[in-house]
């Protein structure tokens, strides 16, 4: 009988043993953080006139800014691409070369090449972005030359807005 009471004794504390190693349990926490990506740019420049210029003349922000072009700052968190692109005006056609009222505008990265003798590393705009530079660094910024040159010959004499548009994106 004792050794029946300590065999039933010895099986129940086995059972019980195996039941906490069966129940037994072990947590760890996993810690997720996130940061929204903020796209934000800003210009030097928003807006300045070219002038009163003959036909078929070309004038560049080289000389209205005295070198310094218009300087594309990234002030969001992340890198981001500049793209640019120009438009038709109320009464002249963009193009890649000069004609009856169409004109030429033309960008220069300058803070990776050297703009200082336009036309050499100028690309024509067009109306489709393309690309003004990329992985532009959070707080970085990229300086670029503006040339414009008009018709030949042009049909309107009024003032026309040749807008430019630079657009920031996710690198």
């Amino acid at each position: 009988m004792k050794k029946s009471i300590f065999l039933g004794f010895l099986v129940a504390i086995v059972g019980l043993l195996t039941v906490a190693a069966a129940n037994a349990a072990d947590n760890a926490a996993v810690t997720a953080t996130v940061t929204v990506q903020n796209i934000s740019m800003t210009l030097s420049q928003t807006s300045f006139d070219y002038g009163t210029m003959p036909s078929n003349t070309a004038s560049s922000t080289l000389s209205l800014f005295g070198g310094t072009g218009i300087v594309a700052t990234n002030n969001g968190n992340v890198n981001e691409d500049f793209d640019i692109n120009g438009v038709d005006t109320a009464d002249w056609t963009l193009a890649g070369t000069v004609g009856s009222d169409a004109y030429i505008h033309q960008f220069c990265n300058d803070t990776d090449n050297n703009c200082t003798t336009p036309p050499t590393s100028y690309t024509a705009l067009t109306t489709s972005p393309a690309a003004l530079d990329t992985a532009v660094a959070a707080a970085g910024n990229t300086a670029f030359q503006l040339r414009l040159t008009t018709p030949n010959p042009s049909t309107v004499y009024t003032q026309q807005s040749a807008a430019v548009t630079i657009t920031a994106s996710a690198s």
